[in-house]
Order: C-alpha cells, then structure tokens, then sequence
C-alpha cells in the first residue's frame, strides 16, 4: 500500500514540478497571444519578457511554496506599514487585485473537483470538520499572485498587465488542472478517496464570503422582485384563506417567557412573528452571543407588535432596522470573545435593559435606539482610525497640491492686476508665494490658521507698496515692515528656499519700500520698465508686462494663469466598455456615496478576501481607511480603486443581506413549497 501523502509530500511534488509548471504556462501564453489578433498589443511586452518569464515565476514560487512546507500561510499579510510608509490604493492599483481575483476565479470554475478533495484532506490534517480555501497551501491564490509577480518586469502599465493576466488565465487553468489532478491521484492511490469527498461536505469547502455570483446570475438575480414582509403576510392571508384539509396543525415553538402572546393579540400576525423569528434566530451567521441579544430583543418586538400592525407590514420599520444594524455589526467578527464585540454587547446590554423594562414600547423608542448604536459603532471605528486618519489626511491634502496652486495662482493674479507690482514680484507672489500657502495647506489643513496667515501676508504685502502721503502714514509703515519681513521670512523657511533667492527679493522690495517712504509710486515709470531686458522675463512676465501696455481682450482666467497644456484632463481608456454607461457610472457613484464609518465590508486585496471597517472617510469622499479584524491590518484605498472592485465584484456590504431579508426569503421559500 502506497504511503500515505502528508502536506509536506505533496508541496513537495509541486516545487520539483515548478519547472515543468513554468514551461507549461509560458509555452501556453506564447500560443495565446499569437491565435488571437486582439491580443496583438500585448505581443511586444511579451516577448521582451518570454525568455526570462518561466525563470522569474519559478523563482517567485520557490520561496512561497517553502513557507506552505512549513505549515504557513505563504500569502498572509504582513505587518501593518507604518505612518511614514502609508500609502493609498488608487484606481490602477486596484486593478492587480481585479486581475488577481479573475485568475483565481477561473481555476476555481475549472478545477471544483480537485480542490474540493484537496481542500478537504487538508482539513483532515488539521482535524477540521470543514476545509477552508485559505488552509489550501496549493491554492490558486498562490499562483495567481505569483504570475503577477513574474509580470512585473514587463514594461506594460497596470491595465496591460491586466490584460496580460486575462490572457494567461486559460494557459495557468489548463496547467494547474492537470497538477491538481495528479495530486488527487496520489490520494486515491493511497484509498484516500472516501475520506476527502465526504470529510467536510456538509459546507462544499465554500468560504461564506466568495458569494459573489456570476454576471448572468446578478442579471437574472436583478429582474426578481424580492420577498418583502407585506408580500410574506399577504401570501400567508392567502395560505390561510385557502380550504384546508383536516388535519393536526402544527405546534408553534414555545412564545418568550413571561409574553402571553397569541395571533389574535395582535391582528392575526402572532403565527407569522413567531415563525419569522425562529428564522431569525436559525441564522448561521450569527455568533452565539449575537443570537442570545437578538433572542432577548424578542421581547420588546413582540409587545411592540400588539399595538403597532406596520411592525409586520413595513420592513423598513426601525425595530427590523435595529435588528439588521446589529447582526451586520456582530456580523464582522470571527471570534466572540474578540474585546470590540465584547464592548458593543455590554453598550446594547444597557439598551436591552430600557426595552424590555418598557410595557408599550413604541417605534420611535426603537428609533432612538438604533440612533445610539450607529453613534456607538462610528464611535468605536474612529477611535480605530486614529493613528492613520492624519496621515491619511495629509495624503489627501497631498493629492490637491496641484489643483489647490492652480486656484491660488489665479486668485493671486487677480490681485495683483492694477497692484503696482514689478515683474520680478509678481512671479514671486504667483510662484513662490503660492507655494508657501499651499504647503502650508497640505501640512496643516486647507483652512489652517497658517495658511491663512500667508494669504494675508499678499493682502498686507501689497498694501505696503501704496505710496506715503503724510508723515503718519511714513510712520505707521516704518512699524509694520519688520512683522511683514518676519512673515515672509517664515515663509521661505517652510520651503526651505534658497538664500540667494529670499535674498534677491528681500533686496527688491527693500527698494521698492524705499520709494513709497519717500512718497513716490513703488514701481518706476513705464519707460523704465522698458529698459530692463526682456531676455530676463520668463514668458508669463512678458504676458503680463504686454497687459499692462495694451488692454487685452482676454478674459483675465486666461491673461492671469499659467496653463500647463501638458497637464490638462484627458479622457482616460475605460476598462470596461460594455458598462460604461451614465446609469452604470451612477450606480457606482451612488454606491460609493453611502459608504459611511462604522460599516463592515468584505473585501478582495492583495490577494485575499478580508473583512474589514470603515474606519475613516476623506472630506472629499476620495480616500477611505479600512481596518479589518486584527487593528493592524489597514488599507487605504481611493475612491476610484473602490469602483474597481464593485464594477469586478470584489467588495460587497455586510449589510447589503440583511437579517431580517434572509428570514423573509426562507419563510417565503416555505410557503412556496
């Protein structure tokens, strides 16, 4: 009888097969890119990079199927980055997660039977009842990200090597498939076979988070109505309506303790409460402590019911409300000794305790409550966020330097457009000046008292050059122009301006300071102004030295701003042309916008599903800060790298299912059958 495979024999097998395995998926891309025209773009990059592509996807396996020898997670995440590292996933860095997910997905639909068997047998090593896709050392998450890696020397961009990863999909499918294969065989080999297709069946070795459908099914799934509680308890009316037979009608489950509750108490809906929170409570999401406050809830929902009918009629009453915001919360831990669980179920203790001691309670009581467990849930996820929110900040402010100089620049210009300002001043108020401001912005927030303290600077900057017409004013100029030096002064320091240049201006103004003591304009006659040589104007200086000579009939945006015609806004490649429509640009936006703090998601990054929170969202709604389940595990994403994910299927809300939709589907199912 042959010797039993253990995980270290068969992560064996696999690297003295990495070569072969290389040869197979390069040989297979090459054939790929060559039968099909519309790969032609990409033939190029790839044949720079064929002849080192096995050696480089071999060499990134290597060590990450040494780590699976071991009995580690080769792909699990490492330390959290620290403040100084952080950085934001954008758009197309978010399309490596998109491209990722696709490979995995593929492997996955062609190769159910092999990795279900190898799935389970290393749930038998580990004596679990029920394999998970992340206990599979093999996995095709591990080769997916591995011929990601391998692409990286290729000199495609983001959307070519997602591309690229489309078109190895097929090849690294086929190989995988046949060495998936022969692993099984060295299980049957070993009479292994009865064990691993029924060793954890009663699950299908699914992660209850890979729920995402196809795009025929999410289009099928689209055109159904779904169950609500008014069509369950008008179906239920005509159920009842209905002759019945004579037989034994079923017993009820047991009302709470201590509820003397019948149908007729309140309307005939007593039968249809107890069943829908039966269902309720059967919920296989829900974490024992969870399910024991939802059981205590009963109480209050069924006194509720006796004087309040919508309560079975409107699903968006604030009691179901409640309940769903709760079990999505609980939802997002693994673990129910986790110490945030823990918190929130002793702040609804308290909450729990006002409801049941209330003989009447009303909808607005329940209203109230749920207001205080979404301030409680913010609360707790911005406290989450605080080592990371101002970085984080500072990242976003970072990203608006550009267009925050551009606003600037014109807004300074307008000031400066009957100001008696030299050439050499100007430049340095739309230039330099403009750069002081801005750091200061993105240093200390756009509404800082210090940026505010350099744009006033160009207010009082400006009023010095005004002429002194009496002694008094000679005076009170002589006492302001040290605070102003001083300011401006500063102001170099922030950008660490050079000498030689603070000190050019200094000198500049210390003449043009000089004239308006001595009564006479700050700027010398026009015909001076003519004498300098113009060889020593930037081209913007020259504009506005024209603007002053000859009116011009240019709208003054256009006479005052410096326009990078490099710069200006293209109309970027759509990745998906098929959904590129305004309703679908909408829904995304709209999806996007109802993203808020304290929400629970799970998410695909960096090569995993994880469940993550909301924990901090941008003034601009561009940046977002998820913390998963371990505080350390952060990621920044952008809101453009956020629509990647949605529009690929790869993020979805705790709370998009909810609770109460998913006893109303099964009771409905029922009544159905």
């Amino acid at each position: 009888m042959p010797q039993a495979p253990t995980l270290q024999t068969l992560v064996d097998d696999t690297i003295a097969a990495l070569p072969m395995l290389a040869r197979s998926v390069q040989d297979a891309i090459q054939d790929e890119l060559e039968r099909r025209p519309q790969h032609f773009m990409l033939l190029e990059g790839w044949r720079r990079q064929r002849g080192r592509f096995a050696t480089n996807l071999e060499a990134v396996l290597q060590p990450m199927l040494q780590i699976a020898r071991r009995g580690q997670d080769p792909l699990r995440r490492g330390a959290a980055v620290s403040l100084d590292t952080l950085s934001l996933v954008d758009e197309h860095q978010a399309l490596q997660d998109v491209a990722i997910a696709h490979l995995i997905a593929s492997v996955e639909e062609q190769c159910k039977p092999e990795l279900h068997q190898l799935g389970n047998f290393f749930a038998a090593l580990r004596g679990q009842s029920a394999h998970r896709k992340d206990d599979n050392p093999l996995r095709p998450a591990l080769f997916a990200q591995a011929m990601y890696d391998a692409l990286v020397d290729t000199n495609l961009d983001s959307e070519g090597r997602y591309a690229m990863l489309k078109v190895a999909a097929g090849p690294l499918t086929e190989t995988l498939q046949h060495h998936y294969a022969a692993l099984c065989s060295q299980l049957q080999a070993a009479h292994l076979s009865q064990m691993v297709s029924s060793y954890g069946s009663g699950t299908g070795g699914q992660d209850p988070r890979l729920r995402n459908l196809s795009e025929a099914a999410k289009a099928q799934a689209a055109k159904l109505s779904p169950a609500t509680l008014d069509s369950l308890a008008k179906r239920v009316d005509e159920v009842n309506s209905r002759p019945q037979k004579l037989a034994s009608k079923p017993e009820l489950p047991p009302a709470p303790s201590g509820i003397n509750f019948s149908p007729a108490a309140a309307g005939g809906t007593g039968d249809l409460l107890t069943r829908l929170y039966d269902q309720i409570l059967a919920d296989p999401r829900l974490l024992p402590p969870v399910k024991a406050l939802l059981a205590r809830l009963q109480i209050p929902v069924v006194r509720l019911a006796r004087i309040d009918p919508s309560l079975m009629r409107r699903q968006e009453h604030p009691t179901w409300q409640l309940l769903n915001r709760v079990a999505s919360h609980g939802m997002g831990f693994d673990n129910p000794n986790d110490e945030r669980l823990q918190q929130f179920l002793q702040f609804m203790e308290t909450r729990l305790s006002m409801l049941v001691a209330t003989p009447s309670p009303s909808a607005q009581l329940f209203q109230q409550v749920l207001i205080q467990v979404e301030e409680h849930i913010g609360s707790q996820a911005r406290q989450r966020s605080e080592r990371s929110a101002t970085a984080l900040a500072a990242l976003e402010r970072e990203q608006m330097r550009d267009q925050w100089a551009t606003v600037l620049r014109e807004q300074v210009g307008d000031q400066m457009i009957d100001a008696p300002v030299t050439p050499a001043l100007r430049s340095f108020l739309r230039g330099t000046w403009v750069d002081v401001i801005v750091q200061a912005m993105v240093l200390h927030g756009r509404d800082a008292a210090e940026a505010h303290a350099h744009i006033d600077t160009v207010d009082e900057l400006l009023a010095s050059l005004e002429p002194c017409k009496t002694p008094a004013e000679v005076t009170r100029l002589r006492g302001r122009l040290p605070a102003l030096m001083q300011r401006l002064e500063q102001g170099f320091n922030s950008i660490a301006l050079p000498a030689s240049k603070s000190q050019a201006l200094i000198h500049e103004l210390a003449q043009m300071h000089q004239r308006v003591l001595q009564g006479q304009p700050a700027v010398p006659p026009v015909s001076a102004l003519r004498a300098v040589d113009k060889r020593e104007l930037s081209p913007e200086d020259l504009l506005q030295q024209l603007l002053s000579e000859r009116e011009s009939q240019m709208p003054s945006r256009w006479a005052h701003d410096q326009v990078d015609r490099g710069q200006l806004p293209t109309v970027p490649t759509q990745l998906y042309d098929e959904n590129d429509s305004p309703e679908s640009r909408a829904a995304l936006a709209a999806w996007v916008d109802g993203l808020e703090v304290g929400q629970w998601y799970h998410l695909f990054i960096q090569s995993q599903w994880l469940t993550a929170q909301i924990a901090w969202v941008s003034e601009s709604r561009q940046f977002f800060l998820f913390v998963g389940q371990d505080a350390e595990d952060r990621h920044s994403l952008t809101r453009g790298a956020l629509e990647k994910l949605l529009a690929n299927g790869l993020i979805t809300s705790l709370a998009e299912d909810t609770l109460v939709q998913r006893a109303v589907d099964t009771l409905m199912q029922d009544l159905d059958a």
